[in-house]
């Protein structure tokens, strides 16, 4: 979530009435294999390692860009290491937003671009050409798609913010199938928070249940508050409202849900910079409490804290406020311990991240001195401490980093959401 203000009534007006269009394309690549020994996509990958970064981006400086999705070398290994390999653009305009955190068995990659209330599927088969296989805006009366995950059978749930005309009704929890199309969903409008907008989602398929977040794409109203819902019966069960912390504002904007490694215990966070620890989940009266914070001041100073990820025992969460990565040790969930903070600049706003599955990376992007830029780092297993993967850059480049540019027209571009492709 980037929390600069959007025009509604822009936003609104953007919004098809109809959903599962399909998505016209352009592709083009660098990374195929020919007769002068160029790369190919069965070159040998180091065992457990993804061989590819997807990189969703929007062309930066015109209100009237597009978005593209980027596919980057990931494997040092190989020639094609931090190297644009291939992108396929969007061809309306769009401002790339949110992809899925983990890239999906059926290699079909959901990537939103929310401003336009549009999500695109892109088809990653053949990873160095991607094809954009359809698009959706609304699904039944639900409006502006924001985040996905995915069922056990390959199906998606997705947070839609609104519903009908406007931004005045509360979204809900969708089923789609792989392909976008809508399958069924529920309101999430409850009285417990009247101004919660479903956000994020997570999917606890063996305890029964779902987690959904409430900020407010939009920054009109403040959602203090995480859902829980039925699985697989897909009925919403709980609002429960988020206690404040000492500084009185922790549990505003409720931003992302996550699972910790036992497969059990649920962490909530705010943009505000709150972690609350989810407490009897599976009960009839589940509840939360802070358990950590992170300086927050406001919005306007560039304050936020944006998406987590969990590798084993750690947690790693972006700050703004600090300019920096967190590494807390969860090995007891109700007390955190911070081991690491690694500060990426005075300029650096850092917010998407996620992680290699099964291995040690992750992946970055942001704002400030971050835009434009895709970062690795690496996370050490065992003390926790993080640090820049300092090869990981763009040829002549004099710091970490590849710049994200698209192969046809070598034009910079704005990355957002990344996945790391399936570890070979």
């Amino acid at each position: 979530m980037q929390r600069s203000p959007f025009c509604v009534a822009a936003l609104i007006a953007l919004v098809s009435t109809t959903a599962c269009a399909g998505g016209d394309s352009r592709s083009s690549s660098d990374g195929r294999d020919d007769a002068e020994g160029r790369l190919t996509t069965d070159h040998g990958v180091q065992a457990g390692r993804s061989a590819y970064l997807f990189v969703w981006a929007a062309e930066s400086g015109s209100d009237e860009a597009r978005s593209y999705l980027a596919v980057v070398g990931a494997d040092p290994a190989q020639p094609s290491y931090a190297r644009v390999l291939a992108t396929v653009e969007i061809s309306e305009i769009s401002r790339a937003h949110h992809t899925e955190h983990v890239m999906p068995e059926g290699r079909r990659i959901l990537a939103n671009a929310f401003r336009e209330g549009r999500t695109y599927v892109i088809n990653l088969e053949d990873p160095l050409s991607p094809v954009i296989e359809s698009s959706f805006t609304n699904a039944g009366p639900y409006t502006f798609p924001h985040s996905f995950d995915r069922t056990p059978e390959g199906n998606v749930l997705a947070t839609f913010q609104n519903q009908g005309e406007g931004h005045a009704e509360p979204g809900g929890l969708v089923e789609l199938d792989s392909l976008g199309r809508f399958v069924r969903g529920a309101d999430a409008a409850d009285p417990t928070d009247p101004e919660l907008r479903p956000y994020s989602v997570t999917l606890l398929a063996e305890g029964g249940r779902v987690v959904t977040t409430t900020a407010d794409m939009m920054g009109e109203v403040s959602g203090r508050s995480f859902q829980v819902w039925s699985w697989p019966q897909l009925g919403l069960l709980h609002t429960v409202r988020l206690p404040p912390g000492p500084r009185g504002d922790e549990n505003l904007d409720v931003a992302e849900a996550r699972v910790l490694a036992d497969g059990e215990t649920v962490i909530v966070t705010t943009f505000r910079c709150g972690m609350y620890l989810v407490e009897n989940l599976l009960s009839e009266h589940p509840g939360a409490r802070l358990i950590y914070s992170f300086p927050w001041d406001s919005y306007e100073e560039g304050d936020e804290c944006g998406l987590p990820v969990v590798v084993g025992r750690f947690w790693v969460q972006t700050v703004q406020s600090t300019r920096s990565l967190a590494v807390l040790d969860m090995t007891d969930p109700e007390r955190p311990v911070l081991v690491d903070e690694l500060f990426l600049g005075p300029d650096a706003l850092p917010h998407w991240i996620t992680a290699e599955p099964g291995g040690q990376r992750i992946a970055l992007t942001g704002d400030g001195s971050l835009s434009g830029r895709l970062l690795l780092l690496h996370l050490d297993p065992e003390s926790g401490a993080l640090s820049l993967v300092e090869d990981f850059r763009s040829a002549g480049a004099t710091e970490p980093g590849v710049i994200v540019r698209r192969t046809a027209t070598d034009a910079p571009a704005i990355p957002h959401g990344v996945v790391f492709s399936r570890p070979q």
